[in-house]
């Protein structure tokens, strides 16, 4: 239902019938007394005349009768109009024909808009969003209009494109300084009132965001049963600006929804997750931060993470046994034993200290893996 304010009781473009006061605005609990005034050229008496709010008549004990052609009705205590568009009130005749109706705007001025964030995805344009302070619109209307300017100098300007998807955003394309700080702030108003957000303060190049990596991509490493490699390309929309990118890799297991994140990642476009469960689909995302983009000294801000990409690691050939909670020191022994094995395994397969690299750790580790198999098949023949 929205509200049509509009004379509806005309003649030969004369009024013959008006609602006064007409469409008024009123904080909520207020006490209005309206008055239908009608024509004596329509031939009715103002005790024929009865009132309607959103539809609903309302009881006579309400009404005055202030003339033969003049009838008020009053309404105490306003609860807050249904409707942003305002409620209904309208003047009908003995029939219940419409002689005249007015919008009744019941509600508060508006509050402090509250969370303003902007951000850049190319240096040249700038997207912000806010939250409507308190609990919302407060029953009535109220305009939104984003306001900046150059911190030091330039003229107070408004932002243009609003969404209709995000109604509490505005997309500002072009023409906007680098290297100069623009003040921003959101300005609320409706028929009650204004407010006005905070002012922030903020440099174009401190606030540039990318879209998520593309071409994320896990797989597995060789045989090994505890590991996944992660790679990836960097955001398109940036590759002709100066900058060092940095990335968080997160990841979690297939029937689980807590993530676990990877801040040590740097400006590497691919990375080995380690320590994972054998034989497990996990769930692989990354984002981006542009650093330091034409010099400038702070971070950006991180884009969106991407797509999820799913991959297992590889099943355990291990033969597992049920035992007793070890000792430090039993683990102590198994340590020194691992290094000890590992460390001949190097001197036998590797030739100076360039041959200790992550790669003959997973030739080693393969090795082991193959070993433990092997034990494993011998002492199920014995068994059998």
């Amino acid at each position: 239902c929205v509200c049509v304010c509009v004379c509806v009781c005309c003649r030969g473009g004369v009024l013959m019938a008006g609602i006064f006061p007409q469409d008024p605005a009123l904080p909520i609990g207020s006490t209005l007394t309206a008055t239908c005034s009608v024509s004596p050229d329509l031939g009715l008496h103002a005790s024929s005349l009865f009132w309607s709010l959103n539809g609903r008549r309302l009881p006579s004990s309400s009404y005055s009768v202030l003339s033969p052609t003049a009838l008020s009705v009053t309404l105490p205590g306003l609860p807050a109009s249904r409707q942003r568009s305002g409620d209904n009130l309208v003047c009908h005749n003995h029939g219940g024909h419409v002689l005249a109706g007015s919008c009744l705007y019941i509600g508060m001025p508006p509050v402090k808009p509250v969370n303003l964030t902007c951000w850049s995805r190319n240096t040249k344009d700038l997207t912000c969003r806010w939250a409507p302070g308190g609990q919302g619109e407060t029953f009535i209307k109220t305009k939104y209009t984003l306001k900046y300017k150059l911190r030091w100098y330039g003229r107070e300007r408004e932002c243009e494109e609003y969404s209709a998807a995000q109604p509490y955003s505005c997309y500002i394309p072009r023409d906007l300084a680098l290297f100069t700080p623009y003040e921003i702030w959101v300005e609320a108003t409706n028929q009650l009132g204004s407010a006005t957000s905070d002012v922030i303060t903020l440099d174009i190049l401190d606030v540039v965001t990318t879209d998520p990596p593309t071409g994320v991509s896990v797989s597995r490493v060789g045989n090994l049963e505890d590991h996944l490699s992660v790679r990836w390309e960097s955001p398109p929309a940036l590759k002709d600006f100066l900058f060092q990118a940095k990335y968080q890799i997160r990841y979690r297991l297939e029937d689980n929804s807590d993530w676990k994140v990877m801040d040590d990642v740097g400006n590497l476009t691919s990375c080995r997750l380690a320590g994972l469960r054998p034989g497990t689909v996990y769930f692989v995302q990354v984002r981006c931060n542009p650093v330091g983009i034409y010099g400038s000294r702070r971070a950006g801000i991180w884009s969106e993470w991407s797509h999820p990409t799913a991959a297992s690691t590889p099943h355990s050939d291990r033969v597992l046994s049920g035992s007793c909670d070890s000792k430090s020191g039993d683990s102590n022994s198994t340590l020194r034993r691992e290094l000890k094995q590992f460390f001949g395994w190097v001197r036998n397969n590797a030739y100076g200290c360039g041959g200790m690299s992550i790669k003959l750790y997973d030739q080693w580790r393969v090795w082991m893996q193959k070993s433990h198999k092997t034990r494993n098949q011998v002492l199920q023949g014995d068994k059998s």
